[in-house]
């Protein structure tokens, strides 16, 4: 159980950055891609864990909060900015997957349980980001830039707290 609630867990992030995306073209490709990225990164992790952990240990929380910051910014400089650029979906399913390998370093250490876990996250990441994909699809004119700056601001908070 406790395999299953932390693949979910580490997969509910990609709705905040995914339901911001209204217009991307191939909402099943990068639903895919993210939920396989959710599951090879864990694996890395927990198979890597071992010769990283150091580095982790003393730099994971800046890099996480430097790219929570990095993304906080950006969304809130193109908050007003009408002009859609396209990204990859490989991209931003790396984007949003990139932390599930820190995580899953912990939970290497914790001893959970780690193919139940793999498994769980790549469902969740592939629920959680088509459902978000649709919602902010449907939902563009009602969430607009709004939801773009509160979740720019929300961002950009979280980096800062994952550093103090």
């Amino acid at each position: 159980m406790q395999g299953i609630l932390a693949g979910v867990l580490t997969s509910v992030d990609v709705i905040g950055l995914y339901v911001l995306l209204p217009t991307v073209r191939y909402r099943l490709l990068l639903s895919v891609w993210t939920a396989s990225l959710h599951m090879l990164f864990p694996l890395l992790g927990f198979e890597l864990g071992n010769y990283i952990v150091r580095f982790l240990l003393d730099w994971g929380q800046w890099i996480s909060s430097i790219l929570l910051f990095c993304i906080g910014l950006q969304l809130l400089l193109f908050s007003n900015n009408n002009e859609k650029r396209p990204i990859s979906p490989i991209l931003l399913a790396i984007t949003a997957s990139l932390d599930t390998f820190s995580v899953s370093v912990s939970f290497g250490m914790l001893n959970v349980e780690k193919m139940i876990f793999i498994i769980s996250a790549g469902a969740s990441a592939f629920i959680c980001s088509y459902g978000a994909l649709i919602i902010a699809r449907k939902n563009q004119r009602i969430l607009g830039k709004n939801l773009q700056i509160i979740a720019g601001i929300v961002f950009i908070i979280m980096s800062i707290l994952t550093v103090t």
